[in-house]
């Protein structure tokens, strides 16, 4: 079963005027269908999703993803499998996730057909009203110390293995609220490494509203929903937040942080939740 982060490829590498041939390693890009499998009596199976993704961990990015889509609760999954039934060039790229028969099921949303890619995250997304039906305002009195926050860069890249050989992978990593990294996920997609933490997350039985996330891209509107979703009060971000994105984390009550340095970063929600003797937070 292929399962491998990363390819082997020769490369012309051009410096100076002189082109010298070399091995490289390339970040693996493949689709993963995500199929769940319901009903009491007589199961059914419904193709949810198909992502574009860095194959590993392929079962917590099931999980993650049904779970910050809305779709099921993790109380609900009995069994997340690689489908054995699938064509030579499927295998280890179609997951099916079985759930419970009484499982309380979004069977409209099961019904919509996802494509996904790499960059742009599930197409057609809800609109923030949709979403807060789903889930409420953020509730947490989670406070981070700026400190913490301004290492929380250099942690999370110190521990990216994959990132560290090919250059080509987002991480999204998760933190207590002493500065130490519980969780670590990488993929070519940032939404898609956000779905592995989730999942891990979900798995290790992490109470998200006692910690932080930091991705190592911008902050888009996918990423805050599906901060939003996993309860997690604190985003922050390497890069910049789109305006839809700061939208739907003011009105969850999601401290939303962008362009964290070792030295700065902007507060565009949530400015209570940050720990800073020059802060000042509007009343």
């Amino acid at each position: 079963m292929r399962n491998l982060a990363v390819t082997n490829a020769t490369i012309s590498k051009v410096k100076n005027g002189l082109s010298i041939e070399k091995p490289d390693l390339l970040a693996v890009e493949e689709p993963l269908e995500i199929r769940v499998g319901f009903g009491d009596t007589l199961r059914k199976e419904k193709k949810v999703a198909v992502t574009m993704r860095t194959p590993g961990h392929d079962f917590e990015l099931a999980l993650g993803f049904l779970f910050t889509e809305g779709l099921i609760q993790p109380k609900d999954v009995v069994s997340i499998k690689h489908c054995q039934q699938v064509k030579p060039e499927e295998e280890g790229n179609v997951v099916r996730v079985e759930l419970k028969p009484d499982a309380n099921i979004e069977l409209e949303g099961l019904e919509r057909n996802f494509y996904t890619t790499s960059s742009c995250g599930v197409c057609g997304k809800a609109s923030i009203e949709s979403i807060h039906q789903k889930c409420a305002p953020l509730v947490s009195d989670l406070i981070i110390d700026e400190h913490i926050i301004h290492a929380s860069p250099n942690v999370l890249r110190e521990a990216q293995n994959v990132f560290e050989h090919t250059g080509g992978l987002h991480a999204v990593g998760l933190f207590d609220s002493s500065g130490k990294l519980i969780l670590l996920r990488e993929d070519i997609g940032r939404h898609n490494a956000f779905d592995k933490l989730v999942g891990a997350a979900l798995n290790a039985g992490i109470d998200s509203s006692e910690h932080f996330v930091l991705v190592s891209g911008r902050a888009s509107f996918e990423l805050v929903q599906k901060s939003v979703m996993a309860g997690i009060p604190i985003m922050a971000a390497v890069g910049a937040p789109s305006s839809l994105a700061v939208d739907l984390a003011e009105k969850s009550n999601l401290t939303l942080l962008g362009f964290v340095r070792n030295n700065s970063f902007n507060v565009y929600t949530g400015a209570q939740r940050v720990q800073s003797s020059k802060l000042k937070v509007k009343s």
